[in-house]
Order: C-alpha cells, then sequence, then structure tokens
C-alpha cells in the first residue's frame, strides 16, 4: 500500500508541474494561462496553438492511441516554441513536467506558430536515421505493449496443440494490457540483453502495476500467456513466460479423477490433440523414422518397449499395427501421492491423475484461515497478495502482526494445465496464477519452424501457418 501511495502522489505531483508549464507556455503563446488547468478545455486550447484538429480531444479518451497523440503534441509544443534540435524534442517527450517548466520560463522562448506554419528543417542523413530507429522503437515497444507481443514455444508441454517451434502472437487488449512494474529496462528486451546473460533492466524503480481495460477476462479454455509464479528471480513483469491452458478460473473448484478434470463438479472438455503417458510393448527395436512417420516427437526405449506422450488417436493407430504387443494408458493410482505437487503436504497426498478438489481463490470471497486452508492458501497469501509484514505457521497467518482469522483475497487467481498432460509442469506442482501475471491470451501461429534436424519439411512447417489457437 505505501508504494501505491507513493506512486500516487509522484504522478500528483508530475501532473501539477506539467500545468505550471503548460500555464506559462500558454501566455507565451498570447493565451490566458488558467485555461491550462481546465480539464479537456486545456487540450482543446492546446490543439489551437499547435495548428491541430480540434476534435482530437476525443481521441484522448481512446486507450492505446490517448498515448500516441499525447507523445506527439509534446514534440510538437517543442518545435511551435522554437527548439527544433533532437535533444530538445527528446526530453520534451520522456520529461514534459520539468522541461515545460523550463521552457515556460526561459526569457528568450518565444511562440513562432502552429506547426504548419513551421519551415521543416533540413535534416542531416545521421538525424534522419535516428528519427526513423526512435519511432521504429517507440512504435514497436508500444504496439508490444498494448497491442501484441510475439512468443515462441520453447516446451512441449502443450504438444500436440502447440508445437516446440511454434512462434505466436498474444493479445493484450483481449485481458488489457498491464502497466509497466519495471520502467527501467531496456526497450523490446525480456530479463537479458540478446544473445547475452546481462540484465536488460533495472529494479531501482518498481511501480504499482495496474491493468487496462480489456475486451473480455479469462475464461476457462482460453490458452494463455503468463508470468511464471514460482520464478523469483524476477519482478513480476519480467517473471519467465509461461504458456498453458486455462482449466480453472476465479472461484470454480477443479478436480482432477483419472485424468479427466471436473470443473464444480461437471467434466471440463478436453482438448482434442491432448497427449498422455503411454507404454508400448514392443519387441522390436523401433528407430526415428518410425516415431517420425507418426508425430510422434517425446519418447525413450524402456524395457520391453517405449514410453511415449502421444494423443489417443495416434496410440489406436498403433494398436493396429504389427509387431506392436499393446499400447497401455499409463495412470497414476490414486493413493500414490507425488510429494512435488501442489500443496507439497502429505495432508493433501495428490498427484497429476489423482488432484483436488481444490476451490480457486477469487478478489472478494472471505474464507477461515482453518489449518487445511494455510496449507491450501498460506503460500498464495504471503507470495502474491502484496503483504510486507506477513508470516505464515502450519497453524496460523499474521499480517502485521495480527493474527488472521478470516481472509479476504485481494486479486483473482487461476489454474493452468498443459494439453501434454503427462509432461507438463502447471499449476498441479506449483499452485494458482494471480491476475497481476496474465500477459495476454494466444491468438495464432505466424510461423513454425521444425526443431528436428532430420525434419523433411525443410523446417519450416507450412500447414500451421496462420493456425488459429483454440
Amino acid at each position: 500500500m505505501d508504494s501505491q501511495i507513493a506512486f500516487i502522489v509522484v504522478i500528483f505531483s508530475c501532473v501539477i508541474l506539467f500545468c505550471i508549464g503548460l500555464w506559462k507556455l500558454f501566455e507565451r503563446a498570447g493565451q490566458q494561462g488558467w485555461k491550462a488547468i481546465v480539464p479537456v478545455y486545456n487540450i482543446v486550447i492546446w490543439l489551437q496553438l499547435l495548428g491541430r484538429p480540434a476534435w482530437w480531444v476525443f481521441l484522448f479518451f481512446i486507450p492505446a492511441i490517448n498515448i500516441l497523440i499525447y507523445l506527439g503534441m509534446l514534440v510538437d509544443t517543442v518545435r511551435c516554441f522554437g527548439k527544433e534540435k533532437y535533444m530538445d524534442q527528446v526530453l520534451g517527450m520522456l520529461f514534459p513536467s520539468i522541461y515545460f517548466i523550463y521552457l515556460g520560463y526561459k526569457k528568450d522562448t518565444t511562440y513562432v506558430g502552429t506547426i504548419n506554419s513551421i519551415p521543416k528543417p533540413k535534416k542531416s542523413s545521421s538525424r534522419e536515421w535516428a528519427d526513423a530507429i526512435t519511432f521504429a522503437v517507440v512504435a514497436a515497444t508500444l504496439i508490444r505493449w498494448l497491442l501484441l507481443e510475439a512468443f515462441v514455444i520453447p516446451t512441449p508441454s502443450m504438444e500436440k496443440s502447440l508445437l516446440v517451434g511454434d512462434y505466436l502472437f498474444v493479445s493484450k487488449v483481449n485481458y488489457g494490457a498491464r502497466t509497466p512494474k519495471t520502467p527501467l529496462q531496456i526497450p523490446l528486451t525480456h530479463q537479458t540483453i540478446w544473445g547475452t546473460r546481462i540484465p536488460s533492466y533495472s529494479t531501482l524503480i518498481q511501480l504499482p502495476q495496474y491493468r487496462l481495460p480489456g475486451l473480455s477476462s479469462v475464461k476457462n479454455n482460453d490458452v494463455v500467456v503468463f508470468n511464471w509464479p514460482a520464478d523469483q528471480d524476477y519482478p513480476v513483469d519480467l517473471k519467465t513466460n509461461y504458456i498453458k491452458r486455462c482449466m480453472g478460473i476465479a472461484g470454480d473448484t477443479l478436480e482432477v479423477k483419472s485424468l479427466q478434470v471436473y470443473i464444480n463438479g461437471k467434466p471440463a472438455p478436453n482438448p482434442p490433440k491432448m497427449q498422455y503417458r503411454y507404454f508400448i510393448r514392443t519387441d522390436d527395436i523401433l528407430g526415428k523414422g518410425f516415431f517420425r512417420k507418426h508425430n510422434i516427437t517425446e519418447f525413450q526405449p524402456e524395457n520391453n518397449g517405449y514410453l511415449a506422450f502421444i494423443t489417443e488417436e495416434i496410440a489406436e493407430e498403433l494398436r493396429g499395427l504389427s509387431g506392436i504387443k499393446s499400447v497401455i494408458h499409463i495412470i497414476r493410482p490414486k493413493e500414490d501421492g507425488e510429494p512435488r505437487i501442489f500443496p507439497n503436504s502429505s495432508k493433501f497426498p495428490w498427484n497429476e491423475d489423482f488432484f483436488g478438489p481444490l476451490w480457486i481463490p477469487k478478489k472478494g470471497v472471505t474464507i477461515k484461515m482453518t489449518p487445511d486452508n494455510i496449507i491450501l492458501y498460506g503460500s498464495t497469501i504471503q507470495n502474491y497478495e502484496g503483504w510486507g509484514d506477513i508470516q505464515v505457521n502450519d497453524d496460523k497467518i499474521v499480517i502485521d502482526g495480527k493474527p488472521v482469522i478470516d481472509y479476504t483475497f485481494q486479486q483473482n487467481y487461476y489454474f493452468m494445465m498443459g494439453d501434454n498432460r503427462h509432461n507438463s509442469l502447471d499449476s498441479r506442482y506449483w499452485g494458482f496464477v494471480p491476475e497481476d501475471h496474465i500477459v495476454g491470451k494466444a491468438l495464432f501461429i505466424w510461423l513454425s519452424v521444425d526443431p528436428d534436424p532430420n525434419s523433411v519439411a525443410g523446417k519450416i512447417r507450412w500447414n500451421r501457418l496462420f493456425n488459429i489457437i483454440k
């Protein structure tokens, strides 16, 4: 909460300074200074001084567009007051609150006219290149933040729905883009500078994070890109990106019984290309060509056969082949608890095939902090709810020095699973995905490159290009 108050104070101070600077610039241009502090009307007058159409004021109410218009007006203002140097325009765009005060109080500052009346200065080739590169970086950064971001599938956790080497576009518009938490980072990078292990960011400034309005909320069965919650090495917005299918949304009760997911007591739809773990029993030695022919990418030899991750359709196909004695679907028994499975407690001896029932936290809902609920939700409250002074023990939770009897969740959570159900480290292992970790919704594949060096298709999987992700 302290960081949010500090953030509000900083923003309010910047607005006050900006209005002071704009007041002086209005006076320099022959307008009454008080007009600079009247909401909406100040934008109309500002546009008039720049020589821009008055109807542009309506663009300030359109998300994303308003940012572009605002940045353009900042540069136009600097030029309308006679500053044509590249550095002046950069300072005016990046630090308008301070630069406008400097410009307004500078004795030789003169209003030279609207933007269309100013003769365009001849630019050197280096200036033209700098302008082009700056524009490209700013535009790409804004698009990546507000609209679309490219993402590549690095692991087989979503096979066969999504393949290793699939390049996707992820929509930020669907769920709403997040405001940056870590503003000091090199544009168009994530965690490190390209091709190196050098960090591309600084945590010197950490801002509260908010989400802009989106087209919808996360829904069951959406394929979602999110920041891996268990990654503690980076700030939230720079944690490692994961992609999974949302099987449970906030307020749902999820259970897995003999591989089948149930949501609120009803069987959830299964992805058509979902994979499981099978044992292929055979006395023959099967080469890579056999597995490639039957579209099997994950396999390893075992006694009297092979362990493979395949769809039920492929399993049926193999059962009809000579030399294949059996294709056995491997399901872990219910009583066989797995220590790695969330919540990592002997009190809940679940495994990847028999899991839950587990209620998914919902914003505004209050639960009793019973010993069982502390096991199930204590780590979530401690790690993702934003409390500074919090202690979680086996029998109690203490926040700001006070034991918590009832707890009300501060945000929504989601339960993510990979379509490759037996080869996916997902919410069954590390728990819920907080809403502030959601990056966007996967839309479509724009490129797919086969990482197999022996691929006959010449690396590019042409049949996957522009496939919509379902």
